[in-house]
């Protein structure tokens, strides 16, 4: 065979070669592609499925939070209650992420509540903080109070005046006690009857409607505070054994201060000049700081809250500057205020007109809650208004251990 013919096979060979390689790349290439066509299919086919999914769950959750939205505020208010739907319809709109102009934000859901009269009963031989005083000095401890102070807790009869006079006796009476001591003194009175309904504790005065919208609220992820006239420690006292301890802590109470230092420096001026040391004990000193209504409880939800609330709760006078702090048109939410108007005569002691009171507060810019109208329990079935609201009991001289060991004294002289 000729060079030439064995140069010419030699090139057959390799083009035949090179034309396997490209078939084979090329086969490579539309099988690679051919896969990739079906997982991209597949990854539609799965993105649709889980759209498709997705959506549905939106659906359902969409169609439970509209449910839920329904069935809020039904087991104690009224089926036909203005207020309560006025409560429901704000609550949602302001938690709707998708409505930009009603939306807030869950750290900027503020609510605020008074007590006494909002939250609980204040009726006369019912309101907590004054039955403590009149108990404390004239029947639990007569013997480690002023005459003065039993004098101011004898003249306490119905329609008295809660003022910062009075205020400043509460805080009179107190003095030497830490403050452990009287967080427990409170919590041990609240286990007493009022005299004003049948089967009522004074911790037992909690209104089922209100306790059922903190709850609601909460659960909307609102923070909840509550602003009270009545001292802060005991206020606390009262929120940690009651049916809304769940929902506010003791740091979201704000109330009426009474002055605390360390022993033995009560009569030094400046807490400057001491420091607090383990083991030290703090004291109430008898010394009175503010009485937290009216201005004061706008003034101090700025300094302890630091922003306006977007909802706020009250039942009296005192209450409308925290209510109008919160619906001041510099709010950069929306806000509402609700007044309690007591105007029960049957299941409390409540004497509002309500007409009057309506439209009194309708025209604050306040939401008007009838108790009697709108409350469709106020209490549990086991409470009962009493025949009557008020019943004078007789002051004890001496604290029953010296009563009891002075009779035993004298059964021993006469025995002897």
């Amino acid at each position: 065979m000729s060079n030439n013919t064995k140069l010419i096979k030699k090139i057959l060979i390799a083009v035949a070669f090179l034309v396997c390689i490209v078939a084979l790349a090329t086969l490579s290439r539309e099988r690679a592609a051919a896969n990739a066509a079906d997982q991209t299919t597949e990854s539609i086919t799965e993105e649709s499925n889980a759209e498709e999914s997705t959506a549905a769950d939106s659906s359902v959750t969409e169609e439970d939070q509209s449910e839920n939205d329904e069935q809020a505020l039904t087991a104690y208010w009224s089926a036909d209650s203005a207020a309560a739907q006025s409560l429901r319809d704000y609550v949602t709109k302001v938690t709707d992420e998708a409505n930009a102009d009603s939306f807030i934000p869950v750290k900027d859901r503020i609510a605020v509540f008074d007590m006494d009269g909002t939250l609980t009963c204040e009726t006369f031989y019912t309101y907590y903080d004054t039955m403590m005083f009149i108990e404390y000095c004239l029947y639990d401890h007569p013997d480690q109070v002023s005459e003065e102070l039993k004098q101011a807790a004898e003249e306490i009869k119905p329609g008295y005046k809660a003022d910062e006079t009075l205020a400043r006796n509460f805080a009179k009476a107190y003095a030497g006690m830490t403050v452990d001591e009287f967080y427990e003194y409170a919590v041990e009175f609240g286990k007493k009857y009022t005299d004003s309904f049948n089967n009522m504790r004074y911790i037992d005065g909690f209104y089922l409607p209100m306790v059922e919208l903190v709850e609601y609220l909460y659960e909307n992820d609102f923070t909840i505070y509550v602003i009270s006239g009545t001292e802060r420690t005991t206020t606390r006292a009262i929120v940690a054994n009651s049916p809304i301890k769940d929902f506010v802590t003791p740091n979201h109470v704000i109330g009426t201060d009474f002055e605390v230092k360390q022993p033995g420096y009560e009569d030094i001026a400046s807490n400057m000049d001491f420091k607090y040391a383990d083991g030290d004990d703090l004291v109430l000193t008898g010394g009175f700081i503010q009485k937290n209504l009216n201005a004061n409880k706008s003034i101090y939800i700025e300094r302890e809250i630091g922003q306006r609330p977007v909802l706020a709760f009250g039942n009296s006078g005192s209450d409308t500057s925290m209510m109008n702090y919160a619906i001041d048109s510099r709010n950069q939410y929306p806000a509402e205020a609700y007044m309690i108007v007591a105007d029960d005569s049957v299941r409390e002691w409540g004497t509002a007109d309500w007409a009057e009171k309506s439209a009194e507060y309708s025209e604050m810019g306040y939401v008007p809650i009838s108790m009697e109208k709108d409350f469709a329990r106020i209490y549990p079935d086991t409470i009962t208004k009493a025949a009557e609201q008020y019943v004078e009991r007789e002051q004890v001289s001496e604290p029953e251990e010296q009563v009891e060991a002075a009779s035993e004294e004298e059964e021993l002289a006469n025995a002897a």
